[in-house]
C-alpha cells in the first residue's frame, strides 16, 4: 500500500496563507485609498494657507496703521515748520512757502518714479525670451548666437 496523499493546501498562493492580498486587490485599495490622500492633504493645505492668510492680513494691516500715523507725524513736522517759520514771516506766507517746498519736493520724487518706470518698460521679460530662443536653436541643431 502507498502512504495517503494529504489535500494541496486550499488559498490563492503555494503557501496557502489567506492573509495575503492580492496584486489585484492591492491596486483596487490603491485607487480607492489615493484620492482621499490627496483631498486630505488639499483640505490641509487650504487650512495652513487660510492661517497664514489670516496673519499676514494683520501684519498688512499693521503696516497700514503704521504708515498712517508716519503720515500724521509727518503733518505735525510740517505744522512745526509753519509754525517756526511764522516767527519771523506772517503765517500765511510759511504755509505757503512751505507748501512750495512739499510740491517741488513732490515733482522731484514723481519725475524719479518715471525714470524709473520708464527703465522697466517694456514689460516682457526680453532676456528670458533671448535665452529662450537660444534653447530652441541649440535643440534644432541651430548655430549658437553670440
Amino acid at each position: 500500500m502507498s502512504a495517503p496523499q494529504t489535500p494541496p493546501p486550499a488559498g490563492p498562493g503555494p503557501g496557502g496563507n489567506h492573509d495575503e492580498p492580492t496584486v489585484g486587490g492591492l491596486v483596487h485599495d490603491l485607487t480607492q485609498q489615493v484620492p482621499d490622500l490627496i483631498r486630505s492633504e488639499l483640505r490641509l493645505a487650504q487650512a495652513e494657507m487660510t492661517e497664514k492668510g489670516k496673519r499676514a492680513g494683520l501684519g498688512i494691516g499693521m503696516f497700514s496703521a503704521a504708515g498712517l500715523l508716519a503720515f500724521f507725524g509727518l503733518a505735525a513736522v510740517i505744522t512745526a515748520c509753519i509754525a517756526a517759520l511764522a516767527l519771523v514771516l506772517p503765517t500765511w506766507a510759511s504755509a505757503l512757502i512751505v507748501a512750495a517746498v512739499l510740491f517741488a519736493a513732490a515733482a522731484g520724487v514723481g519725475l524719479a518714479g518715471k525714470s524709473k518706470v520708464s527703465a522697466a518698460t517694456p514689460v516682457k521679460p526680453e532676456k528670458a525670451m533671448e535665452g529662450i530662443k537660444e534653447d530652441i536653436d541649440t535643440v534644432k541643431g541651430g548655430h549658437h548666437r553670440v
